[in-house]
């Protein structure tokens, strides 16, 4: 099992990253909250991984620290939870908010994350209850961005992949760039935007 890579960052697209390993290059999906901390492309890089075993693939996800990854872990055995939503869950909210969300039993909170209902959100808060440490202080606020036309359109097509549609992220991402207080690249317009919908 492939359990940490460390490496050179050889390509970052949200959500998406590649690891050059002496020659070999790895490539893994990552939530936005690992994004936002990589170093630039070319530099030292190492990440905690999972390894996804389908029928019809192997693939890796990427994890900026172990906390991260153990999230991931316990929320894909959530029914109705698959890595896809768990990467959309990880990228609008930290773990010590969700786990603030978890002994709150903060229903509205979880439902404002891409693909979460009523009904998972519910299901979230009663299997995962015993399963994480619940936080002393009190919550704060989600991971931003914000971004150009270009940007724009990389930012809009990596939220569609965490699974907004993409009438719903082409509209986050013109609220982030109204907001005026964004930089030109696509990594700031997607945190700018998922800030802005968990708050919301």
């Amino acid at each position: 099992m492939i359990s940490r890579l460390t490496g050179i960052l050889a390509a970052k697209r949200a959500p998406q990253i590649l690891i050059d390993c002496h020659g070999v290059g790895y490539e893994a999906d990552v939530s936005m909250t690992t994004f936002y901390q990589l170093p630039e492309v070319g530099q030292q890089v190492a990440v905690w991984t999972h390894l996804l075993v389908k029928d019809d693939s192997h693939s890796l996800v990427g994890f900026i620290d172990e906390a991260e990854r153990r999230l991931f872990r316990q929320l894909i055995k959530v029914n109705g939870v698959g890595p896809k939503m768990a990467l959309a869950i990880l990228s609008g909210i930290d773990e010590r908010q969700f786990a603030l969300c978890i002994a709150n039993s903060d229903v509205t909170m979880l439902t404002r994350l891409p693909g979460v209902g009523k009904k998972t959100a519910e299901r979230l808060i009663i299997e995962m209850r015993d399963k994480i440490d619940t936080p002393e202080a009190s919550a704060a606020g989600v991971a931003p961005v914000a971004g150009s036309s270009s940007a724009a359109s990389e930012a809009i097509e990596a939220l569609q992949s965490l699974g907004y549609r993409a009438a719903d992220a082409e509209k986050m991402i013109s609220r982030a760039q109204q907001q005026g207080d964004a930089g030109g690249d696509a990594s700031q317009l997607i945190k700018s935007a998922l800030q802005a919908s968990v708050k919301r």
